[in-house]
């Protein structure tokens, strides 16, 4: 079993940035590919950025350029650094783990976490 707790949500003004962290406990993340997803009020919960286990990373199109994810295995933590925030990123957002490979889907995702509130907003 994975345990996973989101934290660095919070209110930030449009153009601003927020640093979100994902702490792992139970098992090391060095067998599990990371991801994190963000669901907005009457939305699905939509894919966002997954590392692989060889640090390799993809996004979502409408945040490719903004967001950049990393892992720290020896911390046992995720990171995702956001900049240039619009009022569209607003949601909670989720830290997710699978086994190996990653994925876009959120089904694929074994463990979850509880979330954090990122509001954009002036």
């Amino acid at each position: 079993q994975v345990q996973l707790v989101e934290s660095g949500g919070g209110l930030v003004q449009p153009g601003g940035s927020l640093r979100l962290s994902c702490a792992a406990s139970g098992r090391t993340i060095s067998n599990y590919a990371m991801a994190w997803f963000r669901q907005a009020p009457g939305k699905e919960r939509e894919f966002v950025a997954a590392v692989a286990l060889s640090a390799g990373t993809r996004y979502a199109d409408s945040v490719k350029g903004r967001f950049t994810l990393s892992r720290d295995n020896a911390k046992n933590t995720v990171s995702l650094q956001m900049n240039s925030l619009k009022p569209e990123d607003t949601a909670v957002y989720y830290c997710a783990a699978r086994e190996r490979l990653t994925s876009r889907s959120r089904n694929d995702y074994n463990y979850w976490g509880q979330g954090t509130q990122v509001t954009v907003s002036s």
